[in-house]
């Protein structure tokens, strides 16, 4: 399957993301022992992006030559293991073209599922189509909904499947019941979009989402509660007793990042008449290796901001990945 995956092969890509959903990884192991506490994962670095390397299968890893310990999880395991800190994983980097690499942004989509996330890399601009009605209305109910602080909107074209407009939701309280007010909300002013229009609501503060990303670095709100005045900012007081606090994580245990934001959601107007995280190795990857590649082939970059990681594919080996050594 691997050898399917080309330059602008978006739907040979994320076959392999599913199939890597579904199935196990063998894990490189540079330091320490499967499941021990001081396990730590080897690692290289791309563009500036971090991956953990891995194998496919036990043939891939007799191939590899590595000989050093390694541990077997699945797919959707090690995605919730090591996107949380930006880590990607790499595919049979001793591969002939040196193997694919699976950034985290892509890691995120496995581990909350393929389905509720879009196909990268995603092409985002300011929407161009003209639905004020809409706008108008989403404003006015925003302000009837103290939780809201502010909104944004983007207009996304993902690498698969239909393009949609994305509602950046900036929220002072993100409890349960703010966030089934928000929803509410939400229900009440997709009456005003034009039929079939796909719309979808990002959490502002989800800081793994690329859209979020995108409107926190390139759109200004067009709808912002604290300009209209004092209401605002008391409704920012009374919401301070409701944030969240994040414990630490024990030593050597990949710590469970439960979140209560908004969740992304979608909605279409039709037509009318129409588990625990992986708790083995240390997220942390180890040593990197320090193996020099030349320039290999890549996808097109994404119009989005330069802080969102765009996927760098097939670099090439300039030689055998296990006979180099380590930086420091």
């Amino acid at each position: 399957m691997l050898r399917q995956v080309t330059p602008g092969r978006y739907d040979a890509y994320e076959a392999l993301l599913q199939a890597l959903a579904n199935d196990r990884v063998w894990m490189l192991l540079w330091h320490g022992a499967p499941g021990s506490p001081d396990a730590q994962y080897g690692n290289m670095e791309v563009d500036g992006l971090g991956y953990a390397p891995c194998v496919t299968s036990a043939q891939e890893l007799s191939a590899s030559g590595w000989n050093r310990a390694h541990e077997v999880v699945t797919g959707h395991d090690i995605a919730r293991a090591l996107f949380p800190d930006r880590w990607g994983i790499w595919l049979n980097p001793h591969a002939p073209g040196g193997g694919v690499g699976i950034p985290w942004l892509d890691l995120r989509r496995i581990a909350t599922g393929l389905d509720r996330m879009p196909a990268g890399p995603l092409r985002l601009t300011e929407p161009a189509i003209e639905i004020p009605q809409f706008y108008a209305q989403l404003a006015q109910n925003a302000h009837r909904t103290p939780a809201i602080r502010s909104l944004r909107r983007a207009w996304v074209q993902p690498a698969l499947g239909a393009p949609y407009l994305a509602i950046g939701l900036d929220l002072y309280d993100t409890s349960r019941p703010s966030v089934d007010a928000v929803r509410a909300m939400m229900q009440q002013s997709i009456a005003a979009v034009p039929d079939g229009l796909p719309v979808s609501t990002v959490a502002m503060s989800d800081e793994y989402d690329p859209v979020a990303m995108w409107l926190r670095a390139n759109a200004r709100p067009f709808y912002d509660r604290e300009a209209h005045g004092p209401e605002g900012s008391s409704a920012a007081a009374l919401s301070r007793r409701h944030r969240s606090v994040r414990g630490p994580a024990r030593p050597g245990v990949v710590a469970h990042r439960a979140r209560c934001d908004a969740p992304a959601r979608t909605w279409v107007r039709a037509p009318q008449g129409a588990g625990p995280p992986f708790a083995g190795a240390s997220r942390d990857p180890g040593p990197r290796f320090s193996c020099r590649f030349a320039p290999g082939r890549r996808f097109p970059r994404s119009e989005a901001a330069a802080s969102v990681p765009v996927r760098p594919v097939f670099p090439r080996c300039a030689h055998a990945w296990t006979t180099v050594g380590i930086d420091g």
